[in-house]
Order: structure tokens, then C-alpha cells, then sequence
């Protein structure tokens, strides 16, 4: 096999084996080596999982290679945050750190890792044609996944007006999420731009590509099962050890360490010039995450021994709101399918500013500045409001008659 194959992958296989040594030996270790050993091992994993996950593109098509896909990608964040919802069914402790970790791994996704692969793609996009870029511009298809989010977004704020995650809830947007797969599922299909490994295996033999995918599938599923509950319980153990936050280490330790690949997958495609493909990904699995993994958490709930509600405190009712308000600023800078530089500083900065003041009144002054931002850009954008709101239950994508041609746009004059 190519040796840029196996190089990566051994290199993955070798960092899982402490952790499953440990986990399958019933050795306890200290809480700290306990995290870092296991950590490294999901992030190994979900490495191996992307690769098998984009190269599983060439052989599979069509509604159910969309779903297998849209689970598999997500699988290491949902391991340990049904994890926890799971357990919050029989000890309330719990409930906090399932709202942190889906609260921190959304917030992750769009303040950082949007900002991040626009941020590349027009720093690459300057380099390259060695003229101001200012924004970035995607094609109209993705149109449909904005209309996904933009909906969901809406629907979102009702966990903090209501202080709970109902199980009605819950299943609405489940529902949502299935009828996302299935509009995406009767979507053109595209030849798929692999980078690094997963180009590798997409290259290899058509036998022996789908065996080795599947085995990756099945090694990787089996390395995050195995891991997400130790690797839970020591980040809960080093915070108590450490004297840190353990709601903190939930929040953005634990997202960062599942999310990792895939942002690294991104970057690279706009590093290659395709940043349209990176945030047109990125956007996907934040549909999928505001709806699949905030519906699942009350299931979750319920048959860890909960009741119907996953029931919110203050602290936690105030992160539903600022990650709701974070996520509209997002649909409302993307409402004309450009990605403004603007709007990728003010996403990056609003982001950081959230760790250095972390009070309560805090957060909530930067909702009300997310908000603001938010109905700015609304007011700007407000033509293409309708269509993306629209675009889920349209027959066929439709333009709004201004989609730029190219995926870069460049100015000369200011921002726009």
C-alpha cells in the first residue's frame, strides 16, 4: 500500500493503543493522564474517521451514503455528549455538562473554525492573484443548507425562552434533520475533492478501497465508543483536580478534541484555493449539529431514567443564548452568499472576547451585540431573507439572480 497512506494511519493506530490497553485492562490512571491518553486516542480516531468518511464518497452515492455520512462525521462529538445527556438521566450533575458541550462545540465551529477557513481562503485567494480580496462567494446550492440553519437558528431560541430541551423538541428537530437528509439526498451529486490521505484510498483499487474503508469505519467507531466515557470522566476528574472549571473543560476541551479533524480538513481545502467547498462543509455540520445533536440530547435524557425535559439553569440557559445569537449573527452575514472579511474578524473577535469576560453580564451584553450585528446585517441582506427561508421546500435550488460568478470576489474599495 502507498506509503503516504500507511505512514498516517500507523501513526493514528499507534496513538489509540495506550488508551484502549487501558480502557479493556481496567486500569484506572491518574485523572490528568487518564485525559490525555484517551483524548489523543479520539483524536486519532476521528482523523481515521474523516479519511474513510471523504473517501467513502467515491464509491457511495445518493440519500443513504448522505446519511451514513452525515453520522459518521459527527460521531466522536455525539459519543461524549449523549454520554453525558445519558447520564444526566440519573445524576443531575450531568445536565450541565451536556448543555456545555453542545453549547461550546457550536460555538467553536462558527466563530472559530468559520472565521479561520475564510480568513484562509482570502489571505490565499490575495496571495495568488496579488490583489485585495474581500470577500469570499458561494455557488446557490448552498442556499439550501443556509435555509436549514436559518430555521433551525429560529427555532433554537426557544431553549432559553422556555429554560428546557423538551423531548417535543427534541424530535421536531429530528425530524427537521431528516427531512434535511432527504433534500440533500435528491441534490446534484459532485465528483468529490479529496486532500491528503483520503485522496490516497479514493486512488487505490475499487475492492480494495471499499475493504479498507470499512474496516477504518469499524476501527475508528470502535476506538471513540470505547473512549468517550473515560475520556469524560477524567476531563471531569482534572478539572476537580486542577481546581479548573469543569464546566469550562467540557465546554471547549472536548469539542476542540473532536472537532480537530475536521477543521484541519477544511483549512486545507482553502489553503488549495477551494474555500467555497471548506465553509460549505463547515456550514453542513453546523445544520447538523443544531439539529441532530440538540435533538438527541432529550432522547438521550429520557432513557438514561430522565423525565421529558432537559431542564436548563441560569447558566446554562444564558450559553443556549449567546450560542442562538452567535449563529445569527452567522446566517445573517451569509444571507447574499458572500463571506464578507468583515464578518470573519467580527465573528473571530466576538469569539475571544467571550474568555475575557465570562460573567454572566457578559454574555449578556454579547448577545445583545450578536443581536445587533445580527438585524444589521438583516436590514442589509433583507431581499435574500425570504428565498433562504424559502430554499428548503423549493422543487430545485433557485438563485436570487445576483450570484456572483466566480468564488472569490475582489474590490477595490472598502468592505462590503
Amino acid at each position: 500500500m502507498h506509503a503516504k497512506l500507511l505512514r498516517p494511519l500507523a501513526l493514528c493506530g499507534t496513538l489509540t493503543l495506550p488508551a484502549l490497553i487501558m480502557r479493556f485492562s481496567g486500569v484506572s490512571p491518574d485523572p490528568v493522564v487518564g485525559l490525555l491518553l484517551f483524548g489523543t486516542a479520539v483524536v486519532a480516531a476521528s482523523f481515521v474517521l474523516a479519511w474513510a468518511a471523504e473517501a467513502a464518497q467515491v464509491d457511495i452515492s445518493g440519500g443513504l451514503a448522505i446519511a451514513i455520512l452525515a453520522v459518521i462525521a459527527v460521531l466522536p462529538e455525539y459519543a461524549i455528549d449523549l454520554y453525558f445527556a445519558y447520564t444526566a438521566g440519573s445524576n443531575p450533575d450531568y445536565v450541565a455538562y451536556a448543555a456545555a458541550n453542545m453549547t461550546g462545540s457550536n460555538r467553536l465551529l462558527l466563530g472559530l473554525g468559520w472565521s479561520l477557513v475564510v480568513l484562509v481562503a482570502l489571505a490565499v485567494a490575495r496571495r495568488r492573484t496579488g490583489k485585495t480580496v474581500r470577500e469570499l462567494t458561494l455557488e446557490s446550492d448552498y442556499r439550501v443548507e443556509l435555509g436549514f440553519l436559518a430555521i433551525a437558528s429560529l427555532v433554537a431560541f426557544v431553549i432559553p425562552m422556555t429554560g428546557q430541551i423538551s423531548l417535543l423538541l427534541g424530535f421536531a428537530l429530528l425530524g427537521f434533520f431528516g427531512f434535511y437528509l432527504w433534500k440533500v439526498a435528491h441534490s446534484e451529486v459532485e465528483e468529490p475533492d479529496l486532500v491528503g490521505p483520503a485522496a490516497v484510498i479514493g486512488e487505490l483499487p475499487a475492492r480494495t478501497r471499499r475493504t479498507l474503508v470499512v474496516g477504518l469505519f469499524l476501527f475508528a467507531a470502535a476506538v471513540i465508543l470505547a473512549c468517550a466515557e473515560p475520556f469524560a470522566h477524567n476531563l471531569i476528574a482534572t478539572g476537580t483536580r486542577l481546581g479548573i472549571d469543569e464546566f469550562l473543560l467540557v465546554q471547549w476541551l472536548a469539542p476542540l478534541a473532536s472537532e480537530s479533524p475536521e477543521f484541519i480538513v477544511a483549512i486545507l481545502f482553502a489553503v488549495r484555493g477551494n474555500g467555497a467547498a471548506a465553509i460549505g462543509t463547515l456550514i453542513s455540520s453546523k445544520v447538523n449539529q443544531w439539529t441532530m445533536l440538540v435533538g438527541s440530547l432529550p432522547v438521550a435524557y429520557l432513557l438514561g431514567g430522565g423525565g421529558t425535559a432537559l431542564q436548563l439553569d441560569g447558566r446554562q440557559v444564558e450559553e443556549f443564548l449567546l450560542t442562538a445569537t452567535q449563529t445569527l449573527l452567522g446566517v445573517a452575514a451569509l444571507l447574499a452568499l458572500r463571506f464578507p472579511r468583515w464578518a470573519a474578524w467580527t465573528l473571530l473577535g466576538l469569539f475571544a472576547v467571550q474568555f475575557v469576560l465570562p460573567g454572566q453580564q457578559a454574555r449578556y451584553v454579547l448577545c445583545g451585540v450578536y443581536a445587533a450585528i445580527a438585524l444589521a446585517a438583516f436590514i442589509r441582506n433583507r431581499r435574500h431573507i425570504l428565498p433562504t427561508l424559502a430554499a428548503p421546500f423549493r422543487a430545485t435550488p433557485q438563485g436570487d439572480g445576483d450570484q456572483p460568478p466566480r468564488e472569490v470576489t475582489e474590490h477595490a474599495g472598502a468592505a462590503r
